[in-house]
């Protein structure tokens, strides 16, 4: 991968990241207050909600750093190291553990009756995205472990 691409691919992740802490200190916490003052029954869900947002954000943000990581692992061409298994594993837990914070929000809207069917869908579609994404890693994992394998088979070679 050219030097150039890596160092784009990583200015874009560090705007993601700030755009990210942005929404997760302000914008979340605006957004559920305005909520809860528009809606007073459902204000009990304020906190709960902050909360579930700010922890899938962080899911958001440490998928991002393992991202830029292994961007790092492919500039010093040192991709199929041990060391890239341990941040792929973190890309699939924080996609996992996003996916789990989803499944949960659409379980506690409808059990209060807040669930709209346009949340109801958009819920059900994270969910089916977090799974292939899942899918996704674990497959890609596979080939890291399938090549890392061929690299260490041919270097015995040489």
């Amino acid at each position: 991968m050219h030097r150039i691409t890596i160092l784009t691919l990583k200015s874009l992740i560090a705007v993601l990241l700030a755009l990210l802490a942005l929404t997760q200190l302000v914008v979340v916490p605006v957004i559920a207050a305005e909520t809860a003052e528009r809606l007073p029954p459902l204000a009990f869900l304020q906190w709960p909600g902050v909360i579930a947002a700010a922890v899938f954000v962080l899911c958001l943000q440490a998928a991002l750093v393992c991202v830029w990581r292994l961007l790092t692992f492919v500039g010093e061409g040192i991709i199929f190291n041990v060391k890239a298994f341990a941040y792929v594993d973190v890309i699939l837990g924080a996609i996992i553990v996003a996916t789990l914070i989803v499944v949960a929000t659409l379980g506690l809207l409808t059990t209060v009756g807040a669930a709209s069917p346009s949340i109801a869908l958009l819920c059900l579609l994270g969910i089916v995205i977090g799974a292939v994404l899942a899918l996704l890693v674990v497959v890609l994992r596979g080939l890291l472990r399938q090549a890392s394998q061929l690299e260490s088979d041919l270097a015995e070679v040489v």
